[in-house]
């Protein structure tokens, strides 16, 4: 008869579940145009505000280091993700692991970095992201979808080969991928400046974005994707300019309609709003170039997209 342990590991054999394959990683797209680009400054300049407003800043300040400080490590340098990495194309091309240096440049961050903290905390699974964007494109015209009727736009059909191409080509992308099944699970979308300026595109952004969203998601295969929406909040509560007003409203309304009930969020930004004496510059259409403001704008995207990838697998 076997002696007790070895029954022991018997036992556990038999009623241990069976060992499954490792979990898909987990792929979201951040899409838009500059503010998706992102312009917020990581490295603090004493002759910007003195620094203030910088990842940097916030990272060392005694009054923001408990929630920015974990992006250093004990040497002082960025912290690079090792289960959250990122595919950035569009007007840059940079592959890697998550870390500051994401945005329109090399010193610079978007929503990214917000976005990925926030979705690599909650999940166990490994996180991809696929951001994607441009500077000064409208929906109207550039990101035109297919079923909103004219011409379709460029950057539209350049954003779905792009996404495609680096699901195509992850694990070459990223060598820790490698042999891993991918599941899309988000499309986070920050845009609307350029639509927000010119009346008629104005009127016409809800229907524009509702075609887009049913057309990603064809494109793309997956009929319910969980989208979320990051409203063009720039200049703050305090914003009155009509054009303005009625695009945020638009940007919320899409949310609203009954057949994105559930499967697409929208995420009110003007309160991420920090004014130009708290920032790197005066630059309003970027948000000041703050980047406490951009990080808050992803982690508002990621937040929000937890929710809905939770529903949906409900």
């Amino acid at each position: 008869m076997p002696p007790p342990c070895a029954l022991a590991l018997l036992f556990a054999l038999a009623v241990a579940p069976p060992a499954r394959a490792a979990d898909p990683v987990k792929v979201f797209v951040l899409a838009g145009q500059s503010n998706m680009q992102g312009h917020g400054h990581v490295e603090a300049h004493a002759e910007r505000n003195g620094g203030r407003g910088s990842l940097a800043h916030l990272a060392r300040d005694p009054g923001t280091a408990a929630r920015f400080g974990q992006l250093l490590d004990a040497d002082g340098a960025w912290v690079r993700r090792d289960d959250v990495w990122i595919s950035l194309r569009g007007a840059r091309e940079l592959d890697g692991p998550l870390a500051p240096g994401f945005g329109a440049r090399d010193d610079a961050l978007g929503p990214e970095l917000g976005f990925g903290h926030a979705v690599g905390d909650a999940l166990d699974e490994p996180v991809l992201l696929v951001k994607v964007a441009w500077g000064g494109k409208s929906l109207a015209v550039d990101f035109r979808p297919p079923s909103a009727g004219g011409e379709v736009g460029p950057f539209y059909t350049q954003l779905v080969e792009h996404v495609r191409d680096v699901l195509a080509h992850a694990g070459e992308l990223h060598p820790a991928l490698a042999e891993r099944e991918l599941e899309l699970a988000g499309f986070a979308w920050h845009q609307g400046w350029n639509d927000r300026i010119d009346q008629a595109f104005n009127e016409a952004y809800e229907e524009n974005l509702t075609a887009f969203i049913h057309d990603i998601r064809r494109e793309l295969g997956v009929p319910d994707l969980p989208f979320a929406i990051a409203e063009t909040g720039m200049s703050g509560p305090d914003e009155s300019h009509p054009r303005a007003l009625s695009l945020m409203a638009a940007q919320a309304a899409v949310a609203e309609r009954e057949e994105f009930r559930g499967n697409v969020a929208f995420v009110a930004t003007r309160a991420f709003w920090r004014p130009a004496d708290q920032s790197p510059s005066a630059q309003g259409y970027h948000w000041n170039e703050n980047a406490e403001t951009y990080w808050l704008i992803g982690e508002g995207l990621g937040r929000a997209m937890l929710q809905l990838v939770e529903a949906r697998s409900e």
